[in-house]
């Protein structure tokens, strides 16, 4: 019965040491994993960014962070140049959390988690349309001649798969189920042709049209949008009348 009081006495000093440890080096005791390569030199100064009880603090890190200037310069104020977009948009956010996305610690080795994925719900409604001034277009041929906001064809959720809808513009009806090269020539999807199809006939076209008055028939979408109705003629035959003029 007297070794009761001795042995809690030895757990409660144990405690002592490890919460002592854990404040001298929290580093080393209590520490998630290492930090990224721009804070290394805070790895054994915990309270830079922590308080006590409380963890890490948005407050805490705009104090060496300029929120207008995340992402444009560094903490001392030198310009970033490797960077290909440069813009800041921190200062677009509904709430300034930078815990809501950033996770300085690396984490254990089996995860290798260094931040939190971004969510695009945090931008205000004003600047979630506009896309490009953070992300620079893709530059295959797809996306070359594209003067649209990726937001016309991708969600911010994610990149694929897009939302891109081909009626709006040709509808692919069941004698339209052909392969993209089919129309788009080299996969370039700036440009598009009818011809080559065994009705279509650039010669064929061309002398149909021609009977009909019309003079303005390289722009096949322009009049014919939807293969399963009659073609709008009456724009055709507008556009053939300016060039006979």
């Amino acid at each position: 019965m007297k070794k009761r009081p001795v042995l809690w006495i030895v757990v409660a000093l144990n405690l002592v040491v490890l919460v002592a440890l854990a404040f001298v080096y929290p580093h080393l005791m209590i520490s998630p994993g290492p930090l990224v390569k721009g804070h290394e030199q805070l790895a054994t100064d915990c309270f830079a960014c922590h308080a006590a009880w409380r963890g890490a603090s948005t407050q805490r890190c705009i104090e060496c962070h300029a929120v207008a200037e995340v992402g444009l310069k560094t903490t001392k104020g030198v310009p970033i140049l490797t960077r290909t977009v440069k813009v800041s948009f921190h200062q677009e956010l509904i709430e300034q959390d930078c815990m809501a996305c950033h996770s300085d610690h690396q984490g254990p080795r089996l995860t290798k988690r260094s931040r939190k994925p971004f969510s695009h719900a945090l931008l205000k409604a004003s600047v979630k349309g506009q896309c490009s001034s953070c992300h620079a277009a893709p530059k295959d041929t797809m996306h070359r001649a594209v003067k649209e906001e990726c937001s016309q064809c991708h969600g911010d959720r994610a990149w694929k798969p897009a939302t891109f809808d081909h009626d709006k513009h040709f509808v692919l009806d069941r004698d339209h189920q052909a392969t993209c090269v089919t129309c788009h020539k080299n996969n370039d999807y700036g440009r598009y042709t009818c011809y080559g199809c065994h009705e279509h006939s650039e010669a064929k076209v061309r002398a149909e049209h021609l009977e009909e008055g019309i003079r303005d028939f390289q722009d096949c979408v322009e009049c014919h949008r939807d293969p399963r109705l009659e073609p709008d003629k009456g724009r055709g035959r507008e556009r053939g009348g300016r060039e006979r003029e």
